[in-house]
């Protein structure tokens, strides 16, 4: 009897020692290859300017035929997703249920609360689904209006009919304080037009969690943007059609004339023959596309299925259009070999996971070189990844050294920029 009690213990022991060794983080290999439902393949790349988009497929070709997912443009443009400050809750709650918005400072802002937790927050907006469909939120989406312009900070699922939630954001627009509207809005008001940030900005969100490094980034990729948009005048004249640089709003800045046309002509291979591509990526059963700019492997992001990658094909391809202009430097041909290493990249390092019970569970998959997120949908008839990112972590950019203290309260755009950073934006355009 004592025997067969010991073996009972060393069950028990070896089973609880593999479970903490999978909850605590360390993983002899792994990625989005072995995370997801089936390996991936990358094929021949699509060339759109210093853009190189690598198409995926599953080997397995077994991808679900549908999805119950409704966008978050979707779900803004018709009414049924409603975002507002978090100081508007009350009125968002439904009769059978309530939310607590947690209380959220930061050293700027907490002279401007009215002095209860209950007011606006920089971090926080609330968001509530009316419709009878999950919405599916991914990191760097843009919302805009409200007090400031955010962008989502993690992948997440919000089921039909929840309660509001408190929405992780961060502010993508650090020199405004006043409300523009009381609820929010997309980024663009046509799918033709429509972004997220670019992938040096979501790194910064999704990856360092640091408001403070998202500001810098988001203030380098405007200075970047406009000096490849508007040259002649960009910190020497202000203008009054928005494209001289005097906003401190990622979306304005996206969304001017001449930012917009010139991330237009970046995406213009794919964009055009939108169409088209979209036909060869139905054809091909693409789950995805690994992102190389000029010449460097730096990005993927993978869906479910293709129906997925299609909804958001434009607002990711004019995304990494903005990454092209805001890139420096050339390197060797990226292959389909190195786009493939680059996805079954081992994650030999820490993980970390979150979620809601029954509803998603979002992972963060940590190496000494890239990053992947990997959200799974839990819903019922689901139970499979809907949408996984993967990044090559990089060096700060130069910008966050030129603000090492930033107050969006104080900063004024043009005025507060030191001489160095004027001669960096010289050096830059030539």
């Amino acid at each position: 009897m004592r025997k067969w009690d010991r073996i009972r213990w060393m069950a028990v022991l070896l089973l609880a020692l593999a479970a903490l060794y999978r909850v605590g983080g360390v993983h002899a290999a792994g990625g989005p290859a072995e995370s997801a439902s089936g390996p991936y393949k990358v094929l021949a790349p699509i060339e759109s300017g210093n853009l190189l988009l690598f198409p995926v497929v599953r080997e397995s070709g077994k991808s679900p035929a549908t999805t119950p997912f409704l966008t978050l443009d979707e779900g803004i443009r018709s009414g049924d997703v409603e975002v507002t400050e978090a100081g508007r809750v009350r009125g968002l709650v439904r009769p059978r249920g309530r939310v607590g918005v947690p209380p959220y400072r930061d050293g700027w802002n907490s002279d401007r609360q009215s002095g209860d937790y209950g007011g606006d927050q920089v971090n926080t907006l609330v968001l509530v689904n009316h419709s009878g469909k999950p919405l599916l939120l991914l990191a760097g989406e843009i919302v805009t209006g409200g007090k400031q312009d955010r962008v989502i900070a993690k992948d997440r699922i919000v089921p039909a009919g929840a309660d509001p939630i408190d929405l992780g954001v961060f502010c993508i627009e650090p020199g405004r304080w006043t409300e523009t509207s009381p609820v929010f809005g997309s980024s663009a008001k046509g799918t033709a037009h429509s972004f997220m940030v670019q992938p040096q900005v979501r790194e910064k969100a999704m990856a360092a969690r640091d408001q403070q490094q998202v500001w810098d980034s988001v203030r380098g990729s405007i200075a970047q943007l406009n000096a490849v948009a508007v040259p002649a005048i960009v910190g020497r004249a202000v203008q009054s059609d928005g494209d001289s640089g005097a906003t401190t709003s990622y979306a304005r800045t996206m969304e001017s004339s001449a930012v917009s046309a010139k991330v237009d002509e970046a995406a213009a291979p794919v964009v055009q023959a939108r169409e088209k591509v979209l036909a060869q990526l139905q054809a091909e059963h693409a789950v995805g596309v690994v992102l190389a700019v000029r010449g460097e492997i730096v990005w993927a992001d993978i869906f479910a299925n293709t129906d997925l990658l299609t909804r958001y094909w434009t607002k990711l391809v004019r995304s990494y259009a903005a990454e092209s202009l805001t890139t420096r430097g050339a390197r060797d041909v990226p292959t389909v070999a190195g786009a493939q290493r680059f996805l079954n990249e081992p994650t030999r390092g820490s993980e970390s996971s979150e979620g809601d019970v029954g509803v998603y569970l979002y992972r963060d998959l940590r190496s000494d070189n890239t990053e992947t997120f990997i959200l799974e949908s839990q819903l019922p008839d689901t139970g499979y990844n809907v949408h996984i990112s993967k990044m090559k972590l990089r060096q700060t950019e130069w910008h966050a050294k030129l603000h090492p203290v930033y107050r969006p309260d104080t900063f004024h755009p043009l005025l507060d920029k030191p001489a160095a950073y004027w001669t960096h934006i010289d050096q830059w355009q030539k």
